[in-house]
């Protein structure tokens, strides 16, 4: 995809700037092309300015920077135009979305945020998409494509110049719909400003990320300015969540609800989708479901009672892009689940094994009680926490997997620079009997070591990693999947 466009032209009536062709835009100075516009921008570590020279050299025409942010272009502005813009970051989508010619408009979106689920709805909903005649994309934690072809990424939601970017291609690839993951930093760092969203969907809130935001309730302020986006037609909102109850008592007038509900009474609302009955069998599950529709059922591929919810929240979107209810079922009954979550394998002896992404509390409780739900006999959990995040979080963890696995084995997730043996020890405090949880820090090990101990009707959970394909230990990015280790494991039994 190529765009190309006058610098003068980009910024009419948000800064004067000279008349020169750019071909693209980046935040990032190591990611410059010849013609790329960079923005420079204050970030965590240092001052897009401090960049600027490596911009320059790389081949960027020109450099869009804030003079509120109290830094000037230095020696580098006499090389090429440095263009001032007074609130950049707040403007920077709408320019991102002028660019690349406001692809948003061209697609109908639909942005799922929540702390557990987001993944999978997101994935659900942009494949069911691909079964309902339509080009379904999808953007999140997985990477983005049309499912199952996705090309992986490092943020489950990109910078809003890459956001835009990868919109403009969507479109251009024939999407007619898309499907993507908004995380609370996007929403707290404007990374989905610009974007036209159709549809905000919201699945839960539980505890993570307070490293990043510091609080529960900034945590969920976070994630309430999805429903606050302009131009927002329909939001479709986990009433039984009490933060999502508080969501959508606050929706602004024009903007369509549709409650979901998982469970107990029927949500009050006009618009609805209520799960009434949740049946789990080894094949996946069967939901009874009540909505403003009447009542249908549901078979489903997807492990886990959980999933009811994030089945409930897909159906209540597609329904809110306008497609029929019954066709919709259908297109859901044949979806699989996402990779690394609630990912199933059958072992030779009958055993069962599983690979989830669960690294919260609240999403290892719900991925264990899933496991035991489709067991007959014992269940084992290999997990650890990852470094330089919540650790609050770590205790209460080993607390979730003493209480509801027979077998608890710790291992490493992603260390990263803090000590891994300190990471393990802070997981061990929230156990009551922690000498009978098996410590084996090499990840493929530990679970070699769950598998041989695994029986027929016995099940296996691998949390944490899912479909991550690597290990963050110090400054290394190690190559590791724990899906492609199970494979082998599986092989190697035959």
């Amino acid at each position: 995809m190529t765009a190309r466009l006058a610098l003068d032209e980009l910024l009419s009536g948000v800064a004067a700037a000279p008349r020169l062709p750019i071909t693209g835009l980046t935040l990032d100075s190591r990611a410059v092309a010849l013609g790329d516009a960079f923005v420079a921008l204050a970030g965590t570590r240092s001052h897009g300015l401090d960049h600027a020279g490596e911009a320059i050299a790389r081949g960027a025409p020109a450099v869009l920077w804030d003079p509120a942010e109290r830094r000037e272009p230095g020696s580098a502005g006499a090389q090429v135009p440095f263009v001032a813009v007074q609130g950049l970051r707040d403007r920077l989508g709408a320019i991102a979305d002028r660019f690349y010619g406001m692809p948003s408009s061209r697609l109908t979106v639909a942005g799922v945020t929540g702390t557990n689920g987001k993944t999978t709805c997101a994935w659900l909903l942009a494949s069911a998409v691909e079964r309902l005649a339509r080009r379904g994309a999808y953007l999140g934690t997985l990477g983005a494509g049309f499912p199952p072809a996705v090309e992986g990424a490092p943020l489950t939601t990109p910078d809003v110049i890459t956001l835009h970017r990868q919109l403009r291609a969507f479109a251009d690839a024939g999407a007619t719909h898309v499907a993507m993951e908004v995380s609370s930093h996007a929403l707290d760092q404007r990374r989905v400003d610009g974007v036209r969203m159709r549809v905000a969907a919201f699945c839960n809130l539980t505890r993570d990320h307070l490293d990043y935001h510091g609080s529960m309730e900034r945590y969920a302020e976070a994630k309430r300015r999805l429903f606050a986006m302009p131009g927002l037609e329909h939001a479709v909102i986990n009433v039984g969540d009490p933060v999502g109850s508080r969501f959508a008592a606050a929706l602004a007038p024009g903007v369509e609800l549709t409650a979901v509900a998982v469970g107990g009474e029927a949500p009050a609302a006009q618009r609805f989708v209520h799960v009434r009955r949740v049946i789990a069998s080894q094949g996946g599950l069967e939901l009874e479901i009540q909505g403003h529709f009447g009542v249908r059922r549901l078979r489903s591929r997807l492990l886990g009672d959980f999933n009811a919810e994030n089945l409930a929240v897909t159906l209540a979107a597609l329904a809110a892009w306008q497609f029929d209810v019954d066709a919709a079922l259908a297109a859901l009954g044949e979806c699989t689940a996402p990779p690394g979550r609630m990912e199933s394998y059958r072992m030779p002896n009958g055993a069962l094994a599983v690979v989830d992404y669960a690294h919260t509390p609240d999403a290892l409780a719900k991925a264990l009680a899933a496991v035991r739900a489709h067991a007959r006999g014992r269940v084992s959990v290999v997990f650890g926490c990852g470094g330089e995040r919540d650790p609050g979080k770590r205790p209460l963890m080993g607390e979730v997997a003493e209480r509801l696995a027979d077998r608890v084995v710790v291992t490493d997730d992603n260390p990263r620079g803090e000590d891994a043996d300190g990471i393990v020890a802070m997981i061990l405090r929230g156990m009551r009997r922690p000498g009978d949880a098996l410590i084996e820090r090499e990840r493929g090990r530990a679970i070699g070591a769950a598998l041989a101990g695994a029986r027929a009707g016995d099940a296996v959970l691998i949390a944490g990693k899912g479909h991550e394909d690597y290990q963050l230990v110090g400054d290394e990015r190690r190559r590791f999947s724990d899906r492609e280790c199970l494979a082998a494991h599986l092989g190697a039994a035959r």
